[in-house]
């Protein structure tokens, strides 16, 4: 109820009020939650920090560490607004040092939660519990003297029916706390970590001592195979990291993560840092993804912009971007990716390094020939022989280009004679009078996109079982994003089931498709997924889904094929339209035409 003196205009606000209006800047949803005790865990120098949810964390987080924990006469009065143990003067707010300083965090929790708190110091025989119920701290009661701190929060919104009701789904919700808990890992290698929901263990990171360790347990050890070390330093500021080769880049942006003194943080100018210092080295639509951490002295930064600490401000804005910029420039220029990944040296689609003319006549291998009668919907070609299975790294997945066909069925009665292969990648045919060179990856994707695009228009993607089930590890919130949209991609032909913590199960994959490697099939699938909240129709969802499956599907280059294969596939390239793009944007076919050819040997005037 709002309080008045006489008929003035201006009321003061009841506490409570006042209360859940700061609980609305600090806590959005479950995640701010677990965000805010994370951090005063760290500051409580745990060295171990479980978090307990349940429901997505709307029905119930518990956090528990071992630091060093709160006295009777601390730990209520930790609860009253603006009390905090991390700033003294209003000197200390322009040398930050900790994580949390506010003193909002905790009262702005338990004005719209149900909070019970056990917490003990090393010095006491007894630890101590208390329940903060809409904000009121409740009785003061012992208990067992385990050093550290749980704080349980349960029922978040209860007192706020209308925010409560804007929360997302359950998936969604656990998806964005495993987000704070790994930059929270990622920030504190020396921590160890835990995840559970619903008492399903997510989330393991026991303590390491290397950054790239704990980067290779959230991002898997690939992630820093295919980087290079950035280093760099000033008196004032240092910056160190990972970012992704240029070869290896790809269209998601994840991770770029930006760790400013060990806290989380985006900052514009520093993303722009970064972009420039790669360049013109990045492939059009590729874009960079790192994990650096930015030192800088407390002094020269500004932590206190956001009420959740999201946002930075330097005090000196061109020096950092400077810095960050020489620091990948240089990395990109003189650095070799971070491990190196073993193997013998190919080209970038694992073709023979110097160009071989292959006579299509004289191979061996027996293949299954493209749109033989009788097959299914979607052809597949059996992938053997040399160069089977070669992935390329210039096959990373760009922007999706949508072509127009010819309408379906429509094939020009023009004569398709097959010649040759060129180094195992190009088809070399006769089409009427031209001469053609088909790129057989590109042309393959392409036909089986269209095929997989019309089969999904009529909601009728089949689903083919794999003989043997793979397992696929991935970091926990991959999985989660995974599995998030399991039932999106059911209808997509690709039933995926949990298998652990942090690995999913591959069933199917849709029919048609042949012989793929599920673990970099995944990989290109979640560049995807992280894009879909930001599309506006379920069209432009599932046409990269649809591209990543093709491309994954298609004959690759380095594999042979005979004449007659050849020809099935051309001739179903020219009944999807003879498009002369993938759908990522990369040519299908070069032709001269007899005019052309008479230009060139001087049968005809220029």
């Amino acid at each position: 109820m709002l309080t008045a003196s006489g008929s003035g205009k201006i009321h003061i606000l009841p506490d409570d009020v006042v209360s859940r209006i700061a609980a609305g800047e600090v806590v959005e949803r479950p995640a701010a939650v677990v965000k805010e005790l994370v951090d005063n865990s760290v500051d409580a120098g745990a060295r171990s920090i479980t978090v307990e949810v349940k429901d997505g964390g709307v029905a119930v987080i518990r956090v528990t560490d071992d630091g060093e924990g709160m006295s009777r006469e601390d730990a209520p009065r930790a609860f009253d607004r603006h009390a905090t143990s991390k700033l003294r003067s209003d000197q200390d707010l322009w040398s930050i040092r900790t994580m949390g300083f506010r003193g909002e965090a905790l009262p702005s929790i338990a004005s719209v939660s149900r909070v019970r708190v056990a917490t003990a110091i090393r010095s006491a025989e007894t630890g101590i519990e208390f329940r903060v119920d809409g904000g009121k701290v409740g009785q003061i009661a012992e208990a067992p003297p385990i050093v550290g701190t749980s704080i349980e929060v349960a029922d978040l919104f209860y007192n706020q029916p209308a925010r409560k009701k804007f929360l997302k789904s359950i998936p969604t919700e656990l998806s964005h706390i495993s987000r704070v808990v790994q930059q929270a890992a990622l920030a504190w290698p020396a921590i160890h970590f835990k995840l559970i929901h619903n008492g399903t263990e997510m989330v393991n990171y026991p303590a390491v001592q290397a950054e790239q360790d704990r980067i290779a347990q959230v991002y898997r050890r690939l992630f820093l195979d295919q980087c290079r070390t950035v280093k760099a330093e000033l008196p004032v500021a240092r910056i160190g990291g990972y970012a992704i080769d240029p070869v290896q880049a790809k269209s998601s942006r994840i991770p770029q993560e930006l760790f400013l003194n060990r806290r989380p943080v985006r900052n514009a100018a520093v993303f722009h840092a970064v972009a420039e210092g790669y360049g013109a080295s990045l492939a059009k639509g590729c874009h960079p993804t790192f994990v650096l951490f930015l030192d800088i002295d407390p002094d020269r930064v500004d932590v206190n912009v956001h009420p959740t600490k999201r946002e930075v401000r330097f005090a000196e804005p061109d020096m950092i971007h400077q810095l960050v910029r020489r620091a990948v420039r240089q990395a990109m220029e003189t650095s070799q990716p971070f491990t190196g990944i073993s193997g013998q040296s190919t080209t970038s689609e694992g073709a023979p390094s110097r160009s071989v003319w292959t006579p299509a006549s004289s191979l061996s291998i027996r293949q299954t020939r493209l749109g033989e009668p009788g097959a299914a919907d979607m052809p597949s070609v059996v992938q053997t022989g040399p160069g089977a299975d070669v992935l390329s790294g210039s096959e990373a997945q760009l922007v999706f280009v949508s072509e127009t066909a010819e309408p379906y069925g429509h094939v020009p009665a023009a004569e398709v004679a097959a010649l040759g292969q060129l180094n195992r990648t190009f088809l070399v045919v006769r089409i009427g009078s031209d001469l053609t060179v088909i790129d057989q990856h590109t042309a393959h994707e392409r036909v089986l996109f269209e095929r997989l695009y019309r089969a999904w228009s009529a909601q009728g993607i089949r689903a083919q079982p794999l003989l043997l089930p793979e397992t696929v590890e991935l970091s926990a919130p991959h999985a989660a994003l995974l599995l998030r949209h399991q039932g999106d991609l059911e209808q997509l032909g690709l039933e995926l089931e949990p298998f652990g913590a942090s690995a999913v199960l591959v069933r199917s994959i849709p029919t048609g498709l042949g012989k793929i490697k599920p673990a970099s099939f995944l990989e290109d699938l979640l560049d995807d997924l992280s894009q879909w909240d930001r599309a506006s129709t379920i069209e432009m969802k599932v046409r990269p889904v649809l591209a990543s499956l093709a491309c994954h599907g298609a004959v690759r280059a380095g594999r042979s094929m005979e004449l007659p294969e050849i020809k099935a596939l051309v001739e179903d390239w020219r009944t999807e339209g003879e498009m002369t793009t993938c759908p990522h944007g990369r040519r299908t076919v070069f032709r001269l035409s007899t005019e052309d050819l008479e230009k060139m040997f001087g049968r005809a005037g220029w």
